[in-house]
């Protein structure tokens, strides 16, 4: 079995993962293998390995999540994504938007879909790639953060530009891995309702993220790609 049987992994990231392939494939192996036996796993097959289909090198923001939505049709294999067909949106993505609201002034979006953003190169990573339905954290130390840990440690030497977002205390333990100086580490409470008012609010990510970007060559992102809402060209600062 090689990289090939995913094909939603871009050739990029094959020697980021191949020192840690063989954990990978006993790992996806191991999630068919319970799919298989009956158990109800998020994301779909098809969406665990998603987050990859962005190129290496095109990765600007890398923003870590813990582990995927356990409701059943709510995850899509990217951090704080929904499906866009999901209401109500996750109160963390709703603090998300309030943040963005109040940081750049784009409208919230009606939808958890956060694809837009995912095309401009935002890397929405989880920590573990799996979960049981209903059972939150429960497919944490499987395995995926040996993987994600790859990952991150890929990013933290690429050597370009590169803004990190992380949210909560359990992120933040990434934040003495990235070293370089063309990296920017934001840290902040996590947007759950029961820590946003904690420092994670008026933290204003979006428009550091943007700043940081542009004086270092890099097209900023548009935050509202994801809403109808279309920005003036001052609200990306």
């Amino acid at each position: 079995m090689t990289f090939s049987t995913w094909p939603e992994i871009h050739p990029s990231w094959y020697p980021i993962l191949e020192p840690v392939s063989d954990k990978l494939h006993t790992l996806m192996e191991h999630i068919a293998s319970r799919r298989d036996d009956g158990e109800h796993i998020e994301p779909a097959a098809d969406n665990v390995l998603r987050v990859f289909s962005m190129p290496f090198d095109e990765v600007k923001v890398l923003i870590v999540g813990q582990d995927p939505y356990p409701t059943p049709g709510h995850a899509v294999g990217l951090s704080f994504a929904l499906d866009p067909e999901v209401r109500p949106l996750a109160r963390s993505l709703v603090n998300i938007y309030k943040e963005l609201q109040d940081d750049l002034g784009i409208a919230p979006a009606d939808t958890g879909d956060l694809s837009g953003w995912e095309a401009q190169g935002v890397f929405l990573l989880n920590r573990v790639l799996t979960v049981t339905a209903h059972a939150a954290g429960s497919h944490r130390n499987l395995g995926w953060e040996t993987i994600t840990d790859a990952v991150i440690d890929g990013l933290a030497s690429r050597g370009t530009p590169l803004v990190v977002i992380l949210w909560g205390g359990q992120a933040r333990t990434l934040a003495p891995r990235f070293t370089a100086d063309d990296t920017l580490v934001l840290t902040s409470a996590h947007p759950s309702p029961l820590s946003a008012r904690r420092g994670f609010f008026g933290s204003k990510p979006f428009s550091k993220t943007n700043e940081f970007l542009a004086s270092h060559g890099v097209e900023p992102i548009d935050w509202a790609a994801n809403s109808n809402h279309q920005p003036a060209q001052s609200e990306l600062f």
